[in-house]
């Protein structure tokens, strides 16, 4: 059993921006965001980036829908990773706003 929650990132960029951020932050990243998290795949269906994360040998998917002023991120945390949601929004959090940072 699964549990989706969602996080809202603002920015100030602009969609194309915010955009191109994304891209050049995923490649910086390595397939890594946090210590815990690894991206097993990534894929850009226009303005809508789809990944597939694992945790804790846990599998979880994320969609995360770019907005003119904002993130919206939408993440399916199977059970085990539901328990700990609270502490993996303000990782989601955290890791989109440094994503967004100029480099």
């Amino acid at each position: 059993m699964s549990e989706t929650v969602t996080v809202t990132v603002g920015h100030t960029l602009g969609r194309a921006e915010a955009i191109r951020r994304l891209k050049d932050g995923m490649l910086r990243t390595s397939g890594h965001l946090g210590p815990m998290v690894l991206i097993d795949q990534e894929r850009w269906e226009g303005d809508t980036l789809q990944l597939r994360i694992r945790a804790l040998h846990q599998t979880a998917t994320a969609r995360v829908q770019v907005l003119e002023d904002a993130l919206r991120i939408e993440v399916s945390l199977p059970w085990l990773l539901a328990k700990a949601a609270n502490r993996f929004l303000s990782l989601i959090r955290k890791e989109a706003t440094l994503l967004l940072e100029k480099k």
